[in-house]
């Protein structure tokens, strides 16, 4: 390892985005308040509204841990020259094997290692943290299951990628125009299968049963002239008794799941303003601008890994003696974090602008707001939300507006 330019500004770019991080939270657990937001008074009453609090200080600290957990493993192993002594072992291992095995060991192995480092902080989370605030149905078998499958269905998708993408790096000019175009088609085609071979390794669907709901439903998907293929019933209860609804599907195939706690929990008029809301995002076109904005961003990503590729100066910095595709990546990877960072920042302001859209979107379709803003008191309700987050907690991680903010934009409409 040496103490290079590479080296400070990486160390000091990680621990500024974990402090600024920490501080967010800690301003987050200050704006917690004693009463109960006039926007939930009548649907939360005060018991519920301080086991959300609690429920918001002890997820809080659970991150602050597993944070400096995090980085200090980090630091040990980048200090303690792990990354060169891994690269030498690999490659020893795998002798005349070749780079493109030697590539997939060596991030095999970082990936399982920290798997396994992870495991007492999801432990923990699923059977005290969730048990104790009365959210998990998980039993040990099915989370061990989960574990398993994930494992392995990143490793048969994820291998193959990663050889495609080293043999690129090593043989192809311009690679990081290929290796951006790889990735794209990738991805794609795996959210197109998805829905059919790859969810179905976890969760059970099944038709939603025919009966007033599922005809409210096609009704209002045709009054909103959306082509809507299927509507199931996910069995989400299995693992919490946290609600949601997503869509899926390309094209004119087009799905909706609902998890059979919402369908429990909330009255017709409510769930079909959560599918109102739904189609808003497709007719709003925000599917395609997140696509969109997806694409740019890998290839934003792919350019300023070929920038670095192979840069003799950040192996030194991470102590690897010599130069490879492969770590290449790992270290852009941990290199690459600041700029994530504020990527995310950005897709979180849009993503909460479409949301507000497609809010209104439901409001006017369905001509009733108030059965949409009581499905979101609700779901705030049942999923012990914080009611009163802090706005800079909010800029850097909330994919979604407050709730709050959500129930008087749609009770203004």
């Amino acid at each position: 390892m040496q103490i290079n330019a590479w080296f400070i500004v990486i160390v000091v770019v990680l621990v500024v985005i974990w402090k600024l991080d920490l501080f967010a939270t800690l301003l987050n657990l200050k704006s917690l308040g004693a009463e109960i937001p006039e926007a939930f008074r009548g649907v939360i009453d005060q018991e519920a509204y301080e086991r959300s609090q609690e429920y918001t200080r002890a997820k809080a600290v659970l991150g602050i841990g597993e944070g400096i957990f995090s980085l200090v493993v980090l630091f040990a192993f980048w200090c303690l020259g792990g990354f060169g002594w891994l690269d030498d072992e690999v490659r020893a291992f795998v002798g005349k094997g070749g780079s493109v095995l030697a590539g997939i060991v060596y991030i095999t192995a970082l990936a399982l290692a920290l798997g396994i480092l992870k495991l007492p902080f999801d432990y923990y989370e699923t059977f005290v943290l969730e048990e104790t605030f009365g959210f998990n149905r998980s039993t040990f078998g099915v989370w061990v299951g989960d574990l398993v499958k994930g494992a392995a269905l990143s490793f048969a998708l994820g291998a193959p990628l990663l050889a495609a993408l080293i043999w690129i790096f090593e043989s192809v000019p311009f690679a990081w125009l290929w290796g951006w175009g790889l990735v794209t088609v990738t991805s794609l085609v795996l959210a197109y299968l998805a829905p059919t071979w790859i969810l179905p390794l976890f969760n059970k669907f099944e038709p939603l049963p025919d009966g007033s709901l599922r005809r409210s439903i096609e009704a209002m998907a045709k009054h909103c002239d959306y082509p809507l293929t299927e509507v199931s019933v996910m069995d989400g209860s299995k693992r919490s008794t946290k609600s949601n609804a997503f869509f899926t599907g390309f094209g004119k195939n087009k799905r909706i799941a609902l998890f059979d706690t919402l369908i429990e929990n909330h009255t017709e008029e409510e769930l079909v303003g959560v599918l109102a809301h739904e189609i808003g995002h497709f007719k709003k076109g925000h599917i395609v601008k997140t696509l969109v904005l997806s694409t740019i961003t890998t290839g934003l990503m792919f350019f300023l890994l070929g920038i670095v590729m192979n840069n003799r100066s950040l192996f030194d910095a991470f102590g690897v003696k010599e130069a490879s595709v492969y770590v290449s990546l790992v270290l852009f990877g941990v290199m690459i974090t600041p700029v994530n960072d504020l990527l995310s920042i950005a897709g979180n302001w849009l993503s909460r602008k479409h949301e507000f859209e497609a809010d209104a979107y439901a409001a006017e379709k369905t001509g009733n707001a108030s059965a949409m803003a009581d499905a979101l008191r609700k779901l705030s309700r049942d999923n012990l939300s914080n009611l009163t987050p802090h706005p800079f907690y909010v800029f850097l991680n909330y994919s979604h507006p407050p709730v709050a903010e959500r129930i008087a934009a749609l009770e203004g409409h």
